[in-house]
């Protein structure tokens, strides 16, 4: 929970730059100007009827690691403001912060709406393993809203999206998908991985809950692995919590200082990828072997009237499609120098990787081509290096 008597008067009033940078760290006695790294699995007790105390929830303050670190709560309790939320939760990855909402949500019988453009491991989680558990899941196109409402069952309890999408940066409007899942009792998540607060705040335009993979724009610079839920003190500081408690998808202190580290410049960042983004996006519109550039800034993309109003920027991840299918796409990728192939992304190192065989590649071809991936396509996070210099890396395999 956040505690606004903490910080200032004025917390509310505070900008998304002052609140990444601010919030979050109670000092020690110590009077330390930088956060610590509190590295202890347990907490010695003054005595035996406060370890009771602390044990069966009367009283607060650190039990076990696991589940209470102050520098993992530090961590939770910045990004929780920065996303307009009263409680996160830090997990171990993005995968096991998604793992730990439907262990702590849904029951055997219940459903799940998804959209069919997501991660490709959410995919797998939702079709291979939560139908162990008797967790059926329906996946829709992420923007078409008629399309949701008809996959929504009288056992359907989450809607779940990831906007904008991976890799295809599809959106949906939050706002209208809140309404609809509000209006039949389902609760409404929203991967925010790609924007993050710094661009988008879901919980602000009505989702009950927002996802992240901290491995990626939270951290920065492709350091460590976390992920986080945030949302209310009910959902998200019992349900979810308590799974975290129990199964233990813990997140490390010293990963919860290194994303702490880097929220304090994520908005910087957020805006730097998204400036070099777009000029990447509008020079890859005028390449002949591109058949067609996916990147919610260009004026060409479906939903470029909802960035200005949802989302701030279109972010900084783009994705194109080349003619050749794979045998081209491999080709432009391998002739890069300078660029990672990697399947991070959100790194301050601009990244490439061809979706159809890497990210999405455990999926059936089936469900890739009705999530659009195709083998010609390429995705690539930008980073913040020179522009003209990753251009011109992207541009030996193009001109080849």
């Amino acid at each position: 929970m956040i505690n606004k008597e903490l910080y200032s008067n004025n917390i509310d009033s505070w900008g998304a730059a002052t609140v990444g940078i601010r919030t979050g760290h109670v000092r020690t006695a110590e009077g330390e100007h930088s956060e610590p790294i509190f590295a202890t699995s347990s907490y010695v007790f003054a005595n035996s009827q406060e370890a009771a105390a602390r044990f069966s929830g009367e009283q607060p303050g650190n039990i076990y690691s696991r589940f209470t670190n102050p520098t993992v709560r530090a961590f939770e309790t910045r990004l929780a403001a920065l996303e307009g939320g009263t409680t996160c939760v830090a997990t171990a990855s993005g995968m096991s912060a998604i793992l730990s909402l439907c262990l702590g949500l849904l029951h055997s019988g219940d459903h799940i709406v998804a959209s069919r453009s997501i991660f490709g491991a959410t995919n797998i989680l939702f079709e291979k393993y939560l139908t162990r558990f008797g967790i059926a899941t329906t996946f829709v196109t992420l923007s078409d809203i008629n399309a949701w409402e008809s996959a929504i069952c009288s056992n359907t309890k989450l809607l779940f999206a990831e906007t904008p999408s991976n890799p295809l940066t599809e959106i949906v409007d939050i706002r209208q998908l809140a309404n609809l899942g509000h209006a039949y009792q389902c609760l409404v998540a929203i991967d925010n991985c790609f924007c993050t607060p710094a661009l988008q705040r879901p919980l602000t335009l009505g989702a009950d809950i927002v996802i992240h993979s901290a491995t990626k724009y939270l951290d920065g610079q492709g350091r460590c692995l976390g992920g986080a839920v945030v949302g209310d003190a009910k959902h998200v500081g019992e349900d979810v919590f308590g799974i975290l408690r129990t199964a233990g998808p813990t997140m490390s202190p010293f990963n919860a200082w290194v994303f702490l580290k880097g929220l304090e410049t994520l908005e910087l960042r957020m805006y730097a990828h998204s400036e070099r983004a777009l000029q990447l996006a509008q020079w890859l519109e005028q390449q002949s072997k591109v058949q067609q550039v996916y990147y919610p800034g260009l004026k060409s993309h479906l939903h470029h009237h909802l960035i200005g109003t949802q989302q701030k920027t279109g972010g900084g991840v783009v994705a194109f499609e080349v003619n050749g299918g794979r045998a081209t796409a491999w080709s432009i990728i391998d002739a890069t120098k300078m660029l990672s192939i990697t399947a991070n992304l959100g790194d301050v190192k601009t990244t490439i990787i061809h979706p159809a065989t890497t990210t999405h590649g455990r999926l059936s071809p089936e469900t890739r081509a009705a999530a659009g991936i195709s083998e010609g396509l390429i995705r690539i996070a930008v980073g913040l290096e020179n522009i003209e210099d990753i251009k011109l890396d992207i541009a030996r395999g193009l001109n080849q």
